[in-house]
């Protein structure tokens, strides 16, 4: 996987968010730019839920390396590592997210395998002191 390639231009992402039993909860759709300046990428991403709620997030990609980055991103605490690994990207990172009109940070345990030239399918884990607590499985489509 080579992220420059892959996230670069115009992206949709269309997913479910899963509670700890594993159940659908809600599920979205997202809008997503994506560009490089130099070293740097940018991943501009709009998302629209089932209930009507909106979120943005702003990532920014850091390339140490072929196959290191380093990320962040608004809701994102610090700066975390992200690893490529063949067809996978895996990234572990502490976000922030409502929770009954209250922050709550989550651990996010984030996986993502390129399928094909156009096709993304990513996991993501969410932990609250080492307990599972919820996932996201989505699929990221390129233009």
């Amino acid at each position: 996987m080579h992220p420059e390639a892959f996230f670069n231009g115009k992206l949709n992402a269309y997913g479910v968010v899963k509670n700890r039993q594993g159940h659908v909860i809600r599920t979205f759709k997202a809008d997503i730019n994506a560009y490089w300046q130099d070293s740097m990428g940018v991943l501009e991403e709009d998302f629209i839920f089932d209930d009507g709620e909106k979120q943005h997030r702003r990532w920014e990609l850091h390339k140490q390396d072929n196959s290191t980055y380093i990320a962040t991103a608004n809701d994102v605490v610090g700066s975390h590592q992200m690893l490529i690994v063949g067809n996978a990207l895996f990234m572990d990172y502490l976000l922030e997210i409502n929770f009954n009109n209250k922050p709550l940070l989550v651990k996010v345990v984030d996986r993502m395998f390129l399928v094909n030239d156009g096709h993304i399918m990513n996991e993501s884990k969410f932990y609250k002191w080492g307990i599972h607590v919820g996932s996201v499985q989505l699929v990221i489509e390129k233009h």
